[in-house]
């Protein structure tokens, strides 16, 4: 599976999910199974787990911080899998310009929106029920700590500096 197959997964799924995230973690799992293929599960499974990875910074922590009103780690593992699922214009553009979220997200509702806990584990669900076996390790190697500069989430002045157009319309 390359990164466009990857993609297109993602988005069939949201469309399918009319933006329920569990119900786009079922539709990612169908999909999956349908390809009646473990190891095109593996690649999706390590598209997934390289952009999560990759998502890992500081300041797209600040800016799920601002969106969500509040951000511990577990929140923002599940906002990583929640932006993935959103799809590669905004994946990218998050990664490229955290704040551009607040353009990128026009109906983006705090209350039902930016925890997609279950995409991550689509994946491992549909292999398990292609094989019966758990996924294999993947052997990629996350950092432990988020990649750039710290951020200090408790400084409202300066998480709207860093983010004037998120802290406009969420702080």
């Amino acid at each position: 599976m390359d990164e466009t197959e990857f993609w297109e997964i993602v988005d069939s799924a949201r469309e399918a999910a009319d933006g329920d995230p569990e119900e786009q973690a079922d539709a990612v799992v169908e999909r999956l199974v349908e390809l009646d293929d473990p190891e095109a599960v593996v690649d999706f499974a390590r598209h997934f787990e390289t952009r999560f990875h990759r998502a890992f910074r500081w300041d797209l922590w600040g800016a799920a911080d601002i969106l969500l009103g509040g951000a511990d780690e577990e929140a923002f593992d599940y906002f990583r899998c929640w932006l993935i699922g959103q799809g590669r214009h905004v994946f990218e553009g998050a990664l490229h310009s955290p704040d551009d979220l607040a353009t990128l997200l026009p109906d983006f509702d705090p209350e039902a929106d930016g925890d997609a806990e279950d995409l991550g584990y689509a994946a491992d669900e549909a292999h398990e029920q292609l094989t019966g076996l758990r996924l294999p390790d993947l052997d990629l190697d996350p950092q432990d700590t988020p990649a750039g500069e710290r951020l200090d989430l408790d400084d409202e002045q300066a998480m709207a500096e860093r983010f004037p157009q998120l802290w406009e319309r969420f702080g």
